[in-house]
C-alpha cells in the first residue's frame, strides 16, 4: 500500500505536507530543480485542497521541509499559479477524457498530478515561450513519476493513460469515436 493512500499512513505527528515530502525523500529524480519544482507543486496543491492556507504560506513550509535542495522557483510558481487558475477548465479535460472517472472520485495524488501534467501539456503556452516549454514526453514522465511516488499502485498507469488519451484529442487532434461507432450489431 502506498504511504499516501490513506491519511492513516502519514507518519504520526507531521503536518500533511511534511509527511509527504518525508515519506517520498529517497527519489531518484530529487536533483533535478524542475522536477523538485513540480513536486513541491504537489505537495502545497495537496495541501490547499484540504486547508484554506495562502499558497506563500504552504510553500515556505514545504521549502523547509526539504531543506537545502535546488528548486526551480519560476516554475514552482507559475505551476501554482496556472493550475490554480485553470483548475476548472483542466478538471472539465480531465473528465472527458477519463468520463468513467469524476474528478470528485479520483485519488487526489492523481488529480494533481493530472492538473499539473495538463497546465504544462496545455495551457503553459500562455504564460512560457516556446524556448521554456516542457516537451510533451517530459510532462508525461514527470506526471506519472509523481503518481508513483505520491500515489498508490495504480497510479502511474492510471495518470498514463488519461494523459495518453489528453495527448490524442489535444495535440495531436485525433477525434474520439462517437457512441453509435463503439456499438456492434
Amino acid at each position: 500500500m502506498s504511504a499516501l493512500r490513506s491519511a492513516e499512513a502519514f507518519a504520526p505527528g507531521l503536518s500533511g505536507v511534511r509527511k509527504i515530502l518525508v515519506i517520498s525523500s529517497q527519489s531518484e529524480l530529487q536533483n533535478d530543480p524542475r522536477h523538485e519544482a513540480r513536486r513541491v507543486a504537489l505537495a502545497t496543491l495537496f495541501e490547499r485542497a484540504f486547508h484554506s492556507i495562502k499558497p506563500e504560506e504552504s510553500i515556505l513550509r514545504v521549502k523547509e521541509i526539504l531543506e537545502e535542495k535546488e528548486v526551480d522557483q519560476e516554475l514552482l510558481s507559475t505551476l501554482i499559479k496556472g493550475v490554480t487558475e485553470k483548475t476548472e477548465e483542466i478538471d472539465r479535460i480531465i473528465e472527458e477524457t477519463a468520463p468513467a472517472w469524476p474528478t470528485n472520485q479520483i485519488n487526489k495524488i492523481d488529480l494533481i498530478a493530472l492538473r499539473i501534467a495538463i497546465w504544462e501539456l496545455l495551457l503553459s503556452k500562455e504564460v512560457f515561450p516556446a524556448e521554456k516549454q516542457v516537451p510533451p514526453k517530459v510532462a508525461i514522465d514527470e506526471a506519472i513519476e509523481l503518481a508513483k511516488e505520491f500515489g498508490g499502485s495504480s497510479s502511474g498507469p492510471f495518470v498514463n493513460g488519461v494523459l495518453g488519451t489528453v495527448v490524442e484529442r489535444y495535440l495531436e487532434g485525433k477525434v474520439p469515436p462517437s457512441k453509435d461507432e463503439n456499438i456492434e450489431e
